[in-house]
């Protein structure tokens, strides 16, 4: 599998098809996916003529399953590590939920600077900050960043089927049709990651404040 080493020794699996000179287009997944959720995407953007790209997070999908750096500035830094590994310049970075802050971070810190980014899309994404504050009084409550921990550590199996059968879909909602088979790969996606990771990841997705990023 196409791998490459960040700084502080981790594996990042990544994808990379189409062609080398045509414009970038790197996909930034959210939690606790992997670079899979963005296969619709990449077929279609690589059947246009574009250069497309996606990593899985480290911890998720086929990335090590190391014990720290679940964080988002770790998170920014590995994608830089594809993103200079792969030599992508003038590249577009999509991002959804996690990804986008991923996204947000990678361009402020790494991206911009380097002079590799020529767009960056925020898709459903969590800057700037979804816990709730005293200066973000929109944001969720605490309890319910805390209910995410408690079912993921006492029954992970359970609660990643749970998400995509109910509200990550709106599968749940009244009338709506149901595809067991997109619940079943959202599943799987989740299920190949580390609960280590996916369980520091909830801190770094609902805590991370990016106004200042």
């Amino acid at each position: 599998m196409p791998t490459v080493s960040t700084r502080d020794g981790v594996e990042i699996f990544y994808k990379d098809w189409g062609p080398r000179d045509a414009q970038p287009i790197m996909f930034h997944h959210g939690w606790p996916l992997s670079s899979d959720d963005w296969d619709a995407q990449l077929l279609f953007f690589v059947q246009n003529g574009y250069r497309v790209v996606a990593h899985d997070r480290r911890g998720h999908g086929r990335s090590a399953q190391v014990s720290d750096g679940h964080d988002m500035d770790h998170y920014a830094a590995d994608a830089f590590a594809v993103a200079e590994h792969l030599d992508l310049r003038n590249a577009v970075h999509i991002g959804h939920s996690t990804g986008g802050g991923e996204v947000a971070r990678y361009v402020a810190k790494h991206g911009q600077p380097a002079g590799r980014v020529a767009k960056a899309v925020l898709v459903s994404a969590v800057p700037p900050i979804m816990l709730k504050t005293a200066a973000y009084p929109g944001g969720l409550p605490l309890e319910v960043f805390d209910g995410f921990r408690k079912a993921l550590a006492a029954n992970r199996a359970q609660f990643f089927r749970d998400v995509p059968a109910g509200p990550f879909y709106g599968f749940n909602r009244p009338d709506a049709t149901v595809h067991e088979g997109v619940i079943q790969n959202w599943w799987r996606q989740g299920m190949m990651g580390s609960a280590k990771a996916h369980y520091d990841g909830i801190k770094a997705f609902s805590e991370t404040d990016q106004t200042r990023t």
